[in-house]
């Protein structure tokens, strides 16, 4: 199959439909593809336009389920990669939006990019395009963006953009891989100990009743709880489910919820020591990002904040800017935080002294970043032992309840 031709003329509207296409070039190779148009005769005029022969068209019918379509930060990542690689080859802002998009396989990614695209091609600068979905593109991005646009560097910025969002996916990688295996063994041991006390014991008890003799009391206790689990067997296995999803639903709904749970994350033992080196490594790479792109500081402060994923952070930063805006400097303002290690105090305050804040910053970050993956591994080599452990312990408990009788009956005999 040949390439797809640029239809440079034809301009993607949000509501067009999509159809797709098949014809012959002018040299008689059969080639394929997409485009948007309000019909199929419009479509047919746009490839005759262009020296190609339709053969067939039809409209592009959209699937009734679609897992896995949703835009996730790792399309916006990838996207603004993609996009900086192209301007960086000198390819115009539209151009490289019509070959990002229609090279995107995720129907919902495509739309945004193309839509970006048409507000472009319209006139409007593509910051402003950009935020029209502040969903995806953050205050942050959408700043950056705007400010390469002025100071016309805009692969630039999109380069510093791209390598932020890289950083900040590993970094958010490292924080669940941490949380996730210790949840994982967790629902193992629940749904292993349900099964046992459901299925197994009451065989056991049905063996017992027949022993004649009193029970230990570990094993008594046990069947009781098998009884209670197979009497109310649903409410027990759904509590858990309601309570996690009454957990994020509050976590997402209330803010006072919210703020009470950061403040409560930060003084767990080792999870608390893990999230605090994540937010001042999201604080020192977002600030360095921003900065370094020729955001003013004052400004800049306010994305650093939503930055930091916990809201203690959150409020001690905007106290920050606070402080910054009446003419202190930022060193001196983390020192009052309270919350900062004295080697980022200590770094910021040569970075502002030699007028390289922005690189000081970027080697905190790289350093925290390096932390919080050793305190992950740390972690989990940590805990492991300990979930192990749990589990044997359970089952074990079960195991040796069960067959306490067996033992007595036979030192009996």
């Amino acid at each position: 199959m040949a390439k797809q031709p640029t239809l440079a003329k034809t301009k993607a509207k949000p509501e067009e439909p999509t159809f797709k296409w098949e014809g012959t070039d002018k040299r008689g190779a059969r080639i394929k593809g997409e485009l948007r148009a309000a019909n199929q005769s419009m479509i047919k005029a746009e490839l005759r336009r262009q020296g190609i022969i339709p053969l067939r068209v039809r409209k592009k019918s959209k699937p009734l389920l679609a897992f896995g379509d949703s835009i996730k930060s790792k399309d916006i990542m990838l996207f603004t990669r993609q996009l900086c690689t192209m301007l960086g080859s000198g390819i115009a802002v539209v151009q490289a939006l019509d070959m990002v998009g229609n090279s995107n396989r995720k129907p919902k990614v495509k739309e945004l990019i193309l839509n970006i695209k048409g507000d472009v091609e319209s006139g409007t600068s593509l910051s402003k395009a950009m935020a029209k979905h502040h969903l995806y593109f953050d205050d942050l991005y959408c700043s950056l963006v705007h400010a390469g646009e002025e100071a016309g560097v805009l692969e630039v910025l999109l380069d510093k953009i791209a390598t932020y969002l890289e950083k900040s996916e590993a970094l958010k990688a490292k924080v669940k891989k941490a949380l996730t295996y210790p949840a994982i063994v967790l629902v193992f041991a629940f749904v292993v100990t349900a099964i046992l006390l459901i299925f197994v014991i009451p065989t056991f008890e049905d063996l017992f009743k027949g022993f004649g003799a009193e029970l230990p009391a570990l094993t008594r206790f046990v069947i009781q709880v098998s009884q209670a689990f197979q009497e109310y067997w649903y409410l027990i296995l759904g509590a858990p489910i309601v309570a996690i999803v009454s957990f994020i639903q509050a976590r997402k709904r209330s803010e006072a919820f919210r703020k009470w749970l950061d403040r409560m994350v930060l003084k767990l033992p080792l999870i608390g020591d893990l999230v605090a080196t994540a937010a001042n490594a999201r604080f020192a790479r977002t600030l360095s990002t921003l900065f370094s792109g020729g955001v003013p500081l004052v400004d800049a402060m306010v994305s650093v904040a939503g930055a930091t994923g916990n809201y203690v952070y959150e409020k001690a930063v905007l106290d920050m800017r606070d402080a910054v805006s009446i003419g202190q400097q930022l060193n001196f303002a983390m020192r009052q935080s309270s919350l900062f290690p004295d080697m980022v105090i200590q770094m910021v305050a040569i970075g502002e002294e030699a007028g390289s804040l922005g690189d000081m910053l970027a080697k905190v970050a790289d350093f925290y970043e390096a932390e919080v993956d050793q305190k992950v591994d740390t972690l989990t080599t940590m805990i492991e032992p300990l979930l192990m452990a749990f589990l044997a312990g359970i089952v074990g408990t079960l195991v040796i309840a069960m067959y306490l009788p067996i033992f007595k009956l036979a030192s009996a005999v």
